[in-house]
């Protein structure tokens, strides 16, 4: 059913409803401006006629028939078309429209009553009167019809009913047109969105406000459902391309290792008697082996998790206590190693925790393989400053080393994923882990010589934006995993 067909329904219904009930109080209105005016011809009459009524009972009280035939008369003539009663010592006297003589009348209460009998009803007063000369008390009755009373509330009530009868399809005819009028723009909206198929059709809602403000909400949100659908989506799409790129890279990266251990058992396997410094030299392949495993899979793991990371995951994150517990973990796990750290507390940025994490321990690590001294002890100095990036305020992470630096030719390429060099024990995914950690966090990355120009230098500069505005750092589509576009990207040079 239609929305305009139920609002005529309603309004068919309650407005007879409303009718009746304004007819209601107006016919109990009328009913008491009708009493109200004959209560006040009563009176005005009782006042004209207790003076005749006086000169009656003083006849009957004299014994003068004939006068009191007279005033009896002059009591008549004065009520006019209302019902006269006058009981005194002497009988009682009644003549006009009034209950008969068996009915019980009200006692006296010096306000206008009602009397009902016989299917009939009048409104009677009461009026005392007293003759001085001979002492004589008797009570005067005035009746006055009701008939007219109820003709006229009939009648009112008759208009009532037959107004309610005319106004049930009137107001149903009247309030389907305006609904339907006022649901046009719906029925075009409907009609809009209705051939909108997300999965075959590109096409999406555009709606041109109508200043109703129903259907502008309606639309709006439509556009927002679309929009979300969209964008989960789309994200649906990167998280595939994201596992298909993990399962090729593992696969490729992971082929070489696993050979090279199959050789390793296979040569186990086959030389039962191998001399006992050859067998620990194959043992300790296979050790290296299954470590480099191990690392690439953590690392294609860490860097899938980089790429598929919602907004709802960041939060406040101190960079001086984070900076802090990386480096002396590095510490602990490599007391040999001379590891400085120089942090300015206060330094909270709005990002996800575990990624910023990742971004400076594979700077340690980095630093800890490639940045080690001619004497071979490995030398890395972390600091955390605050600086301004033109207007913005900023938090710079320098991590330093004292090794053999990077050439300016290969600071754009050691970003890429998997590029190592021949030399290096790591799975060639740590700084793009850092360059995915930086992008996502909309950080500045540099790379550049250490003091003296001895070693290299990397330094990330993280933007202190407001919290309010926090929510706009998270960049909204990664691929890190599916491509390697944003390895070609220009790396400035660090500052010294």
């Amino acid at each position: 059913m239609r929305l305009s067909t139920r609002i005529a329904i309603v309004v068919g219904a309650v407005v007879p409803l409303l009718v009746l009930a304004a007819g209601w109080v107006l016919v109990g209105l009328v009913g008491k401006d009708l009493h109200t005016q004959t209560d006040r011809q009563l009176r005005e009459q009782a006042q004209g006629v207790a003076s005749a009524a006086r000169g009656v009972l003083r006849a009957a009280s004299n014994g003068r028939p004939r006068a009191e035939q007279a005033r009896q008369r002059k009591l008549f003539a004065a009520a006019l078309d209302i019902g006269i009663r006058l009981t005194g010592p002497h009988g009682t006297v009644m003549d006009g429209p009034q209950p008969g003589p068996a009915v019980r009348l009200p006692a006296a209460t010096g306000h206008p009553v009602t009397v009902h009998a016989h299917g009939k009803t009048w409104r009677a007063v009461q009026v005392p009167v007293t003759v001085q000369q001979p002492e004589v008390q008797g009570t005067l009755w005035l009746f006055a019809p009701e008939a007219a009373n109820e003709a006229q509330i009939g009648m009112v009530r008759g208009r009532v009913l037959t107004v309610a009868l005319l106004a049930a399809p009137l107001s149903a005819g009247l309030a389907w047109a305006l609904a339907a009028g006022t649901a046009r723009p719906l029925r075009h909206l409907q009609q809009r969105t209705s051939g909108l198929d997300p999965h075959t059709c590109a096409a999406r809602l555009d709606h041109t406000p109508t200043r109703i403000t129903e259907v502008d909400d309606l639309a709006h949100t439509l556009q927002t459902v679309l929009a979300r659908y969209d964008e989960q989506a789309a994200r649906t799409a990167e998280a595939l391309a994201t596992a298909r790129s993990f399962s090729a890279a593992a696969s490729h990266e992971l082929r070489t290792p696993l050979m090279s251990m199959q050789t390793s058992l296979d040569i186990l396997d086959a030389f039962q008697d191998l001399d006992p410094a050859d067998r620990a030299e194959t043992v300790d392949d296979l050790r290296r082996g299954h470590a480099r495993l191990l690392g690439l899979l953590v690392m294609l793991r860490a860097l899938a998790q980089g790429d598929l990371v919602e907004a709802d995951a960041f939060a406040p994150v101190d960079l001086a206590d984070l900076a802090d517990a990386s480096v002396s973990d590095l510490r602990r796990a490599h007391p040999e190693a001379e590891v400085t750290f120089e942090g300015a507390p206060g330094l909270t940025v709005h990002g996800w925790q575990p990624g910023l994490r990742s971004l400076v321990d594979n700077l340690l690590a980095n630093a800890l393989v490639h940045g080690r001294s001619p004497d071979g002890r490995a030398r890395i100095a972390v600091r955390l400053r605050a600086e301004r990036d033109g207007v913005a305020p900023a938090a710079v992470l320098t991590v330093e080393d004292r090794g053999a630096g990077v050439p300016p030719e290969q600071r754009q390429t050691v970003f890429g994923r998997f590029h190592r060099r021949s030399d290096s024990p790591g799975s060639g995914l740590g700084l793009t882990l850092v360059a995915q950690q930086s992008d996502l966090h909309r950080a500045q990355l540099r790379v550049g010589d250490g003091a003296g120009g001895v070693g290299a230098r990397f330094e990330v500069v993280f933007p202190l934006a407001p919290s309010d505005q926090a929510g706009d750092g998270v960049r909204q589509h990664r691929s890190w995993m599916s491509d390697t576009a944003r390895q070609h990207r220009e790396i400035p040079a660090a500052r010294p």
